[in-house]
C-alpha cells in the first residue's frame, strides 16, 4: 500500500515551523590554534591583545631625525646634518629611538660623505613613521561573534596578538543512502544497478559548508535495516540525512521509520522539484529525508540542509553578487596600475554607499573591515566621488542592507553595542567609521550615513550637540537618540608619575601630549579649555600630533609616547592606564526622523536599552546610560 504525504507547506512557512520545533540549536564550541581556524566561526567577539606595529617604526628607507632641527631647511636653505648626532639610518620597519620623531626618505637626501647628509625640506613630526598601533590597536575590536574567519582575519588576529579561539565545533553530519538498486562506486555495473552519487554530492556540500560528513553504507529498502541505521546515525551525529525512501512507494519505508523513533514534522513541501522532501527530529537531532531525484535532492540541500548545518555554525545563508554603489569620496589611481579599492558598503536612502578604506599596503583591518572591491582600470587617473561605480561584493547584499551605517565620534561602546547588536539578532550589522564628530555632521548633510554619534560642545554656551544640528543641518528634520554620559578626562600612566591634574600642566616642558584629529568633539573639548584659559596650542608640545580613536591616544599613552592624551575613562581602563577626570559630557546620537522608523534602528535602540548593553559598560566604567534610547526630537 503506498503512503500520503502528510503536508504541502510553501518553503518559508516549512522551514519556520521545522526550525521553530527544533527551538535552539545544540551548537558545541572547542578551541584552536588561530592558524588553523580558517573557515571556523567565532562563538564571541575577538579583541586585539596588542597592538600592530607593537613598536614606531620607519616607513621608509632614510634617515631618523628630529624634526625641529629642520624647520629651517628649505629650497633656498639647505641644512647639513651630522650622523648620530642629528639623524641614524634607518630602513623600511626598523624602530625609531624615542629622541628622533620624522623619517627623511633617502630620495629627499643629498649625500655630503659618509657621516653627513644635506636636506632642502623641513619634516614634519611623525613623517614616515608608522605609529604604534597604526594597523590594529590593542583592545581594538577585529572580528565580532559568529563570524566565519577567513585568512585576512587570521592574519589581523595574530598581528594582533589572539592565538587561540573559540570557536563553534563544526557538526557531524551522518549521511545514509538508501535503496536496493544503489550500489557503490566501481561495481561492476548490471541493468537495474544505480551509482550511489548522490550522498557523494552531499559529502562535498556539507564540507564546503564548514561541517563533518559520514556517509554511511548503502542500506536496502528493508524497514528494520533503515529504522537501525537511522538510531545509529542519531547517536553518532549531530545531524542526519537520510537520501531516498521519501516518497510515496511501497518501499519508500523513511517516514515511517522516523515517525516511530523521533518525530516527523514535515513530510511535503510546495517546491519543485523537491516536494517529497522529510524534516524530523530523532533522538533530539535533526533528521532530513532528501528525495533520490538528483535535482531535487540539490535544491533540497541547498534550501534547507544548508541553513541547518550553518545554524549549527552560528551562520547564516550568502549569496555573493555585485551591486552599483556611490562613491562617497574621490579616488585617486595612477596609470600605471589596475587597481583593486578596498570599499565599505552601506545602504542608505534607497541607493549603495561605497567609502573607500585605507589603501596601505600595511592596512590588515581594510581588508578585514571590506565589504567589496572597487577595480579601476589601468586607464584611468580615478574616479569622482558621487559617480556610480560598480563594486565587486565581498559581502553579501542581504548583510549590506541589513548593515547600520554609523559615521561620527569614536568610543569603545560602538563595538560593544555592534557585537550585542548582531549576537541577538545575526541578521543586523553596524559599521562604524570613525571621522569625529564633525564628520559624523557632515556625512548626515550629505545623506552617507543613517547614524552620526557627536559630542559637540558649544564653546559659548556650553551645551552639548543641539546647536551644532541646529546650524549645519537645519534644513534635515534631525532627532537625538541619547546613548551615554560618559566621563573625559587625562589619560595618563600608572600613578599618574608626573602628576598631571590641570590644562596648564600640558604646557610644562617635561611633558609631551597627544591630540585628536580635528574636527572631533575631545578636540573641540580641549580648545575650549584652552580658550578659556588664554593658553596658546602652540606651547603644547604635541598638540599637532593627532590620533583617529580614544584607544589610540591611550596606547600611545601606554607605548611611552607621550605623557598625557584626552579621553574617556573606559580606554584608559582598557589599557591599565590612570585617569583624571576633566568633565562630563553627552555622547549622543544624531540622525534624520524618518530613520526612526527603520527596522535595524529600532534593534540599535533596543541594543543600548538593555542589560546586557549596560552591564557591559558597567565593567568598563566611566559611563551614565541612565537615559540611554530617549529620543529628543530637534
Amino acid at each position: 500500500m503506498q503512503n500520503v504525504y502528510l503536508s504541502n507547506y510553501e518553503l518559508s512557512e516549512a522551514i519556520d515551523i521545522y526550525f521553530k520545533k527544533l527551538g535552539k540549536l545544540n551548537c558545541k564550541t572547542e578551541v584552536v590554534n588561530t592558524w588553523d581556524a580558517n573557515g571556523r566561526v567565532t562563538v564571541n567577539a575577538l579583541f586585539s591583545l596588542i597592538s600592530s606595529p607593537h613598536y614606531n617604526s620607519s616607513a621608509m628607507d632614510g634617515i631618523a631625525v628630529k624634526s625641529e632641527k629642520t624647520f629651517k631647511a628649505s629650497d633656498r636653505n639647505h641644512i647639513v646634518l651630522q650622523e648620530n648626532v642629528d639623524y641614524v639610518v634607518v630602513d623600511t620597519g626598523d624602530p625609531i629611538l624615542k629622541e628622533f620623531d620624522a623619517v627623511i626618505m633617502v630620495e629627499d637626501l643629498i649625500k655630503v660623505d659618509d657621516n653627513h647628509a644635506e636636506i632642502y625640506a623641513a619634516a614634519v613630526p611623525w613623517q614616515n613613521i608608522r605609529p604604534l598601533g597604526e594597523d590594529i590597536v590593542e583592545n581594538q575590536l577585529i572580528i565580532p561573534s559568529n563570524h566565519k574567519i577567513r585568512p585576512v582575519d587570521i592574519g589581523a588576529l595574530i598581528a594582533g596578538g589572539v592565538n587561540k579561539i573559540e570557536v563553534y565545533k563544526k557538526p557531524s553530519v551522518g549521511i545514509i543512502p538508501t535503496g536496493t538498486e544503489l550500489v557503490e562506486i566501481g561495481t561492476d555495473l548490471k541493468v537495474g544497478d544505480i551509482i550511489d552519487f548522490n550522498t557523494r554530492t552531499f559529502a562535498a556540500q556539507v564540507s564546503d559548508w564548514g561541517a563533518v560528513p559520514n556517509r554511511y553504507n548503502i542500506v536496502k529498502d528493508d524497514y528494520e535495516l533503515i529504522k537501525a541505521a537511522v538510531i545509529k546515525a542519531a547517536e553518532e551525529n549531530d545531524i542526519v540525512l537520510i537520501n531516498a525512501g521519501s516518497s510515496a512507494g511501497r518501499e519508500d519505508f523513511t517516514s515511517s521509520v522516523i515517525s516511530e523513533v523521533g518525530e516527523l514534522i514535515i513530510h511535503g513541501v510546495a517546491i519543485k522539484p523537491g516536494k517529497p522532501v522529510m524534516m524530523g527530529i530523532v533522538k533530539n537531532k535533526p533528521i532530513i529525508g532528501i528525495p533520490g531525484y538528483p535535482v531535487s535532492a540539490y535544491f533540497v540541500m541547498e534550501e534547507i540542509a544548508q541553513k541547518l548545518i550553518l545554524g549549527f555554525q552560528g551562520l547564516n545563508e550568502t549569496k555573493n553578487s555585485t551591486v552599483n554603489a556611490v562613491l562617497t569620496k574621490r579616488v585617486m589611481s595612477s596609470l600605471k596600475y589596475h587597481e583593486f579599492v578596498r570599499v565599505k558598503l552601506g545602504y542608505v536612502d534607497g541607493k549603495y554607499i561605497a567609502t573607500p578604506l585605507t589603501r596601505g599596503a600595511g592596512a590588515t583591518m581594510s581588508l578585514v573591515r571590506a565589504d567589496g572591491v572597487l577595480e579601476i582600470e589601468q586607464s584611468i587617473e580615478g574616479i569622482e566621488a558621487g559617480n556610480l561605480v560598480e563594486v565587486k561584493l565581498l559581502n553579501t547584499e542581504d548583510n549590506i542592507k541589513n548593515t547600520l551605517v554609523c559615521i561620527g565620534s569614536h568610543d569603545p561602546i560602538i563595538d560593544i553595542a555592534s557585537d550585542i547588536m548582531h549576537k541577538n539578532n545575526n541578521k543586523y550589522f553596524l559599521s562604524s567609521a570613525n571621522v569625529g564628530s564633525m564628520g559624523g555632521i557632515m556625512s548626515l548633510k550629505t545623506g552617507e550615513t543613517h547614524i552620526a554619534p557627536i559630542h559637540l560642545l558649544d564653546m559659548e554656551t556650553g551645551e552639548y550637540n543641539k546647536s551644532y544640528v541646529n546650524k549645519y543641518l537645519s534644513n534635515k528634520k534631525i532627532a537625538l537618540i541619547k546613548c551615554v554620559n560618559r566621563i573625559q578626562g587625562f589619560i595618563v600612566a600608572k600613578d599618574n608619575p608626573l602628576n598631571i591634574t590641570k590644562f596648564e600642566d600640558l604646557t610644562r616642558e617635561d611633558i609631551k601630549f597627544v591630540n585628536r584629529q580635528r574636527g572631533s568633539g575631545t578636540r573641540l573639548l580641549l580648545d575650549y579649555n584652552l580658550n578659556k584659559l588664554n593658553i596658546e596650542p602652540e606651547k603644547i608640545s604635541g598638540y599637532f600630533r593627532e590620533e583617529f580613536t580614544h584607544l589610540s591616544v591611550a596606547a600611545a599613552v601606554l607605548a611611552g609616547d607621550c605623557e598625557v592624551g584626552l579621553g574617556v575613562y573606559s580606554a584608559a581602563v582598557m589599557m591599565g592606564l590612570d585617569f583624571i577626570p576633566v568633565c562630563n559630557e553627552e555622547y549622543d546620537i544624531a540622525l534624520q526622523e524618518e530613520y526612526l522608523e527603520l527596522d535595524i534602528v529600532k534593534q540599535f535602540l533596543n541594543t543600548i536599552k538593555s542589560n546586557e548593553f549596560k552591564i557591559e559598560l558597567e565593567k568598563l566604567g566611566g559611563y551614565d546610560c541612565s537615559n540611554a534610547g530617549e529620543i529628543v526630537y530637534l
